[in-house]
């Protein structure tokens, strides 16, 4: 048989690295740090096998911990050691997020971004202010542009206790915009903004919500989160995020949503984020446990899917264990 066209000549093991299309390294990945401010040890979180809860006093020897891996960024989620109906820990000054950025900035090397969202600090668990009555009627959500001056506040607290980019997750209408005009104002315009354009309103958060304490406390977010329906609505949500000032473009989750990366990828030239998020982790280690499926090995494949799907950054709570082997 005389082939002029025979693909395997490339899969022998001499040759497959040279012509692989997709390289995945520890540089493309952040490591996720959650920071809580109402304990004095370090918590396992059940849900999401290999990670803590890490208190204020250990955030620095945590981060240190993620770079000796290789992995140069963190995303720093805070647990407060108090909620109200506002969510007014989210940008004091003495804030678990800023004591804790305050540290590790000065003390490491790490690339600092912080979420910037309420949910984790409201006592109902939603994403911002919410309507008088929200509680009993599930057609009320947040008021926008009052949520809009909180998230303005909470990013500015954030670069001045020395974030390098900031990150909103909330799918609050004009974020971008309100947080840009905010560091802008208080003279933080080399803060970078990695947007969260394309939330979806997803069942794969569970794990998430039991680590950061952000489970809303009645209904759900699908006033503010997009439909997991719906692929067009994405674009015109980066379209806005686009306008208003966005460095980077995030698409959350990562693995279902795999068109929407390869979409924002071919569509905007700026940087794309994608966020591997703690149900895809948790899945993958439930498998794992069962002896179905080899940890690793999945773990890089999804990894390295994401990254050829066209992503330039991953958030992965499977950052440090991938690193090493990179």
């Amino acid at each position: 048989m005389n082939l002029t066209q025979r693909p395997r000549r490339l899969r022998t093991d001499g040759v497959r690295p040279l012509v692989r299309e997709t390289e995945l390294t520890a540089s493309d990945l952040i490591a996720p740090v959650f920071v809580d401010a109402t304990t004095d040890e370090r918590v396992p979180i059940e849900t999401m096998p290999g990670h803590e809860r890490v208190p204020i006093e250990e955030a620095v020897d945590r981060v240190e911990e993620v770079l000796e891996t290789g992995v140069e960024a963190v995303m720093l989620f805070g647990i407060p050691e108090s909620k109200d109906e506002r969510g007014s820990r989210a940008w004091a000054e003495d804030g678990v997020v800023q004591e804790a950025t305050r540290r590790i900035s000065g003390e490491t090397d790490a690339y600092v971004i912080t979420d910037v969202c309420l949910c984790e600090y409201t006592d109902h668990g939603h994403c911002g202010v919410l309507e008088d009555g929200a509680a009993e009627n599930p057609r009320l959500t947040v008021r926008n542009d009052e949520t809009l001056d909180l998230l303005g506040k909470i990013a500015a607290s954030h670069a001045a206790a020395g974030a390098d980019m900031v990150a909103p997750s909330g799918m609050i209408d004009g974020m971008v915009g309100a947080i840009r005009t905010a560091l802008d104002a208080d003279g933080f315009d080399d803060v970078a903004i990695m947007s969260y354009a394309a939330k979806y309103e997803s069942a794969f958060y569970g794990p998430f919500r039991d680590a950061a304490d952000g489970a809303p406390a009645f209904g759900d977010r699908r006033h503010y989160q997009m439909d997991p329906a719906n692929a067009r609505e994405a674009s015109r949500e980066v379209d806005l995020d686009v306008e208003q000032g966005a460095d980077v473009l995030m698409v959350k989750p990562a693995l279902p949503y795999l068109d929407i990366v390869k979409e924002v990828r071919e569509s905007y030239d700026h940087p794309v984020a994608a966020y591997n998020v703690s149900g895809e982790y948790a899945m993958l280690h439930a498998a794992a446990e069962k002896g179905w499926l080899d940890l690793e090995a999945v773990a890089y494949e999804s990894l390295l899917s994401i990254k050829r799907a066209g992503a330039d950054l991953i958030l992965t709570y499977f950052a440090e264990d991938l690193a090493d082997e990179l």
